[in-house]
């Protein structure tokens, strides 16, 4: 029985280290530079330890929403509408070299890159306690924006919301100086294993610098941009038929509405 006992005790380390957690984090966010109001949510950071996932709490119960439509047959889009989010990328982190794969959509294609983002952290004196953590301040620079982080080493993991890693320990909140982004720590609990998103076809992989000039060309004319998109094959979606003049027509307008909405990104540069 003492044998049992021991064995057991031996394999809790190994047990909790099989395990993940997810960080819930309020994000508060300033999209629209001509509308001060602000749009808040919720995003999930689901880590393990070796590797992690930074993404909207939508995305998940679209997810979940889609199983129960494909299991029912019952499709009805406007729950969907619903369930829309600020957060439409989905960030993929390898903690043990600080890299990660960032993945979003361009109109209706799939887009990945991949990124070792360089944070030049400078931890400052000031400490504060946040929640049920003791933190630490610091500051970097990272996408022309001056970011406020605060870290906590009791929970001895180097990560963050969105692209933010680093630091010696959990960052429990991180805000940029013009208060138009913030990322807070709501809630922890453990998970059995990290989300892993419905698959919505291929991605196409290419350069962040390619990336962000795609995501421009799409603002400045969005029904060209997918026009030419569609007439040269490059499709990340999967297969899907051509679009109609009232697809397209409609299509022209959301995007139009969400450009006007979305002119403050995380990263200006």
């Amino acid at each position: 029985m003492k044998l049992i006992k021991l064995l057991s005790l031996l394999a809790m380390p190994l047990i909790m280290a099989q395990q993940s957690t997810r960080f819930i984090y309020q994000v508060t966010q300033t999209p629209d530079s001509t509308n001060t109001e602000k749009k808040t949510e919720l995003a999930y950071l689901d880590a393990d330890g070796k590797r992690s996932l930074f993404y909207a709490e939508n995305s998940l119960k679209r997810d979940s929403l889609m199983d129960r439509m494909r299991a029912t047959k019952n499709f009805d889009r406007t729950q969907m509408q619903n369930l829309r989010s600020n957060l439409q990328f989905t960030i993929e982190k390898d903690l043990t070299n600080q890299s990660l794969i960032y993945k979003s959509r361009i109109g209706r294609d799939n887009y990945s890159y991949s990124e070792t983002p360089v944070f030049e952290w400078k931890i400052l004196p000031e400490t504060v306690k946040i929640g049920d953590y003791q933190t630490q301040k610091a500051e970097t620079r990272f996408g022309g924006r001056t970011w406020y982080a605060w870290f906590t080493q009791e929970v001895p993991l180097q990560d963050g919301p969105y692209k933010f890693s680093g630091l010696p320990g959990l960052i429990v909140k991180v805000q940029d100086d013009k208060g138009d982004y913030s990322f807070d720590l709501m809630q922890t609990k453990k998970i059995t294993e990290i989300y892993q998103p419905l698959n919505r076809g291929q991605f196409i992989t290419l350069s962040k610098s390619k990336y962000r000039d795609m995501e421009k060309k799409m603002q400045k004319d969005p029904a060209s941009f997918i026009n030419a998109l569609r007439n040269s094959g490059g499709r990340g979606g999967g297969n899907r038929p051509p679009m109609s003049p009232q697809e397209m027509q409609e299509m022209q307008k959301q995007r139009e509405a969400e450009i006007k909405s979305r002119n403050n990104p995380i990263e200006l540069k």
